[in-house]
């Protein structure tokens, strides 16, 4: 799936060309390549184009029946690309066919394995009213998602006309999944029911917005999606009581995903060493922190809304000239209102969670978290060549 190779992938590939194995590897060879690198693009091309699955009924067609149909065209790309020689490529475009095999191996073991629209009822969710923090959505989205985020109003005829087609593929895809969803994996569908309810509500909001509440043709397409997609929380409701499946893939798939999907040269084992390492740093470093502050008085809440608003001025401020100060990298003009765009609000104490009991604290820790939204922002404003 087109979410399976993340960002993450350009700084390892390098690396691990030297340290994974490659069925076609002959960079050692000295003979002259047979093949050429546009052949590389030509199938890169046509692979990503077979990547992004027909449609059914308006939605992206995840049925069986589809998937079998088209698993032979899958492997014949996939025995294209094995067969192309790379020796006597240089480095970036060896990386470049590893990249692609690794996205073809993401998809084989979506397709073996992961398989999430038959186990994930969160797969099919379909409006999404912000931007992820990351490039792609974390966990596995479907291909026709409706990025609400990213239209402005008033809309232009294109951006109307697109958005009421995404709107109006969701019942096709809601009626789909009822099909589709045969897995019996019970902790996956109960988080599924909550992201799907949640999908309800945000459809109704968009009903809040005079553009799409004034527009016949918009109000109607957001109605049918809420009457859809309030019966398929009820379907899901209904069937989790037959759910009784495990959701884990097992340490070998795992340990497979990471070394060919992932490029990372690690099994199962090395990641729960690793994470149990850093798990004992984590609470060394806060028992050392704490005991260096013993003497201090405890750090008071914002518990009203003008504190909140000096809280969190005074944490961007302090972040920023730290980042500039301290050199800790150049600090592009677009960052403070990168950051400043997730400051956060004021959050009543009763209703606040994990994450907004320490930002109505102390922001700092959060807003060093939040340096991903200055990774988009670089994407946004001078993406790579």
């Amino acid at each position: 799936m087109k979410k399976t190779v993340h960002f993450l992938l350009i700084n390892l590939a390098i690396f691990s060309i030297c340290s994974c194995q490659v069925p076609n590897d002959t960079s050692t060879s000295d003979h002259k390549s047979s093949s050429q690198y546009s052949d590389l693009v030509n199938l890169f091309e046509r692979w990503r184009s077979f990547e992004n699955p027909p449609l059914h009924d308006g939605a992206p067609d995840y049925r069986k029946a589809t998937f079998e149909l088209r698993h032979t065209k899958f492997r014949e790309l996939q025995k294209e690309l094995l067969a192309i020689d790379t020796s006597g490529w240089a480095i970036p475009e060896k990386v470049d066919w590893r990249i692609v095999w690794a996205e073809m191996n993401g998809y084989d073991f979506n397709d073996r394995v992961l398989r999430p629209w038959a186990r994930d009822p969160a797969f099919y969710k379909s409006l999404w009213m912000e931007r992820s923090d990351v490039p792609a959505h974390e966990g596995p989205t479907h291909h026709g998602t409706l990025e609400f985020w990213q239209y402005e109003f008033p809309l232009d005829e294109t951006s109307k006309a697109k958005l009421l087609k995404e709107l109006q593929a969701i019942p096709s895809l809601n009626k789909q999944a009822e099909s589709n969803l045969t897995g019996n994996a019970k902790e996956l569908w109960e988080a599924g029911i909550p992201t799907i309810a949640t999908q309800v509500e945000d459809l109704k909001g968009l009903l809040l917005i005079s553009e799409i509440s004034n527009d016949p043709k918009l109000a109607e397409a957001v109605e049918n999606a809420v009457n859809s997609t309030e019966g398929f929380v009820e379907w899901l409701i209904k069937e989790s009581a037959n759910k009784t499946g495990e959701s884990g893939i097992g340490k070998e798939n795992y340990t497979w995903y990471l070394q060919n999907v992932h490029l990372v040269p690690l099994t199962w084992e090395d990641e729960v060493m690793i994470l149990k390492r850093e798990l004992a740093r984590a609470w060394s470093s806060l028992k050392l922190e704490e005991h260096q502050n013993r003497n201090l008085p405890p750090l008071a809440e914002a518990n009203t809304a003008e504190d909140f608003e000096k809280l969190t001025e005074n944490s961007i401020q302090k972040f920023m000239e730290f980042l500039k100060d301290q050199e800790i990298l150049t600090v592009k003009d677009y960052f403070e209102p990168a950051l400043r765009e997730h400051r956060g609000s004021f959050i009543p104490k009763e209703k606040r969670n994990f994450f907004t009991i320490g930002m109505h604290i102390d922001p700092l820790p959060l807003y060093s978290h939040f340096y991903h939204w200055f990774e988009l922002a670089i994407m946004d404003n001078e993406p790579h060549a």
